[in-house]
């Protein structure tokens, strides 16, 4: 049992994170995979060597091979249920609706779904209220539970909700229990994933911008607010990096190794002389436990908004040695069972032909 691979399906891939983690234990084979955004099926097809572009809510699931374990990081979205009963049926016109129709038809052994903390509390704790009915409609048993990637050997405070189950039906008269992963006993702080070498100045802050969010810091300062830029220890932890808005500018770094001063782009006042710098995309990338062999195909823009998206690979991967192990005990509990029953009725026709001898 403990050589056996099981099949996944990959859906919302983004640009792989889940399937990474996954395959890291050496025990999934991925037999389809479902991204809609062009560019991150690009980084996607680019590692993995195929490509997921296809949209989810047009798939048919005759359409989708047989698979033990289905990962998602579904989008959150609100459920219309006024005057309902919160089933199966409230969540159509919802992207979560896909996630649980391939479940209901193809009944996986297992599931692990992903999303933002905020999903506890999204349209007042009804859109996760409603998810979880969904899934112990469909008959399974589902846990639940908010991780910190820093917990997890990346240097970053990023909390997210996993929701993993297991199939009731499959599993039936055997007690259903499941453990989240514990926090790693291995701290790692930023000055661990930045690099040790100069980057380009393009990463560089121009002095006409720093000012800017000076100011913009400073006026909502005088409000009672802590909205603003932010510089990181590098002996601290980064925090969670997002796309849009004060993405960047919440992991900003002082950096003095820079020694080419001539702007590469137009930076209006040249270079910020306290010498900070965002994050490279190759540092985001680190900051959610991808390894450097993971290639970066795409623009910086495109780089930064696919790494802020995606999941925390080493979260993944520790989930997924946990589920993987449960699935084995429970796969081994149906062949022990299985051998049992085979024996049994081995010995009633043995039974059977003795005493049909004897007559």
């Amino acid at each position: 049992m403990s050589k056996q691979k099981y099949k996944t399906i990959d859906l919302f891939a983004g640009i792989g994170g889940i399937r990474l983690g996954f395959e890291m234990t050496k025990r999934i084979k991925n037999l389809f995979s479902a991204e809609i955004d062009k560019y991150a099926c690009q980084t996607y097809e680019f590692n993995f060597g195929d490509n997921p572009f296809c949209d989810v809510t047009t798939v048919e699931t005759e359409d989708i091979p047989n698979f033990d374990i289905l990962l998602a990081g579904f989008p959150c979205q609100a459920f219309s249920i006024a005057g309902k009963r919160c089933g199966f049926d409230d969540t159509r016109g919802t992207l979560f609706f896909d996630v649980a129709r391939i479940i209901k038809d193809k009944r996986p052994k297992a599931f692990l779904l992903e999303n933002v903390k905020g999903l506890l509390s999204h349209n007042k704790g009804t859109t996760f209220k409603t998810i979880l009915e969904v899934l112990n409609e469909l008959n399974y048993e589902v846990f639940s539970e908010v991780l910190n990637s820093k917990d997890y050997g990346v240097p970053q405070n990023r909390e997210r909700i996993y929701i993993v189950g297991f199939d009731r039906k499959r599993y039936e008269n055997m007690e259903i229990q499941f453990d989240f992963p514990k926090a790693l006993q291995r701290k790692v702080i930023l000055k661990d994933i930045l690099e040790p070498f100069e980057v380009s100045n393009k990463y560089y802050l121009s002095q006409q911008y720093l000012d800017t969010l000076k100011s913009h810091k400073e006026r909502h300062a005088n409000k009672g607010n802590g909205f603003g830029y932010n510089i990181l220890d590098p002996k601290g932890i980064a925090n969670a990096i997002v796309v849009g808005g004060m993405g960047r500018e919440r992991n900003l770094l002082i950096d003095k190794k820079l020694k080419d001063f001539k702007p590469m782009t137009n930076k209006k006042g040249g270079i910020n002389k306290e010498l900070i710098r965002t994050l490279t995309p190759r540092e985001w990338a680190r900051l959610q436990g991808y390894p450097d062999s993971y290639k970066i195909p795409v623009s910086d823009t495109q780089a930064y908004k696919q790494f802020g998206n995606s999941v925390t690979v080493p979260v993944i991967n520790q989930i997924a040695k946990s589920i993987i192990k449960k699935i084995d005990i429970f796969e081994q509990q149906i062949n022990d069972l299985k051998n049992i029953n085979d024996n049994i009725v081995l010995k009633s026709v043995q039974k059977f032909e003795e005493k049909s001898i004897a007559v």
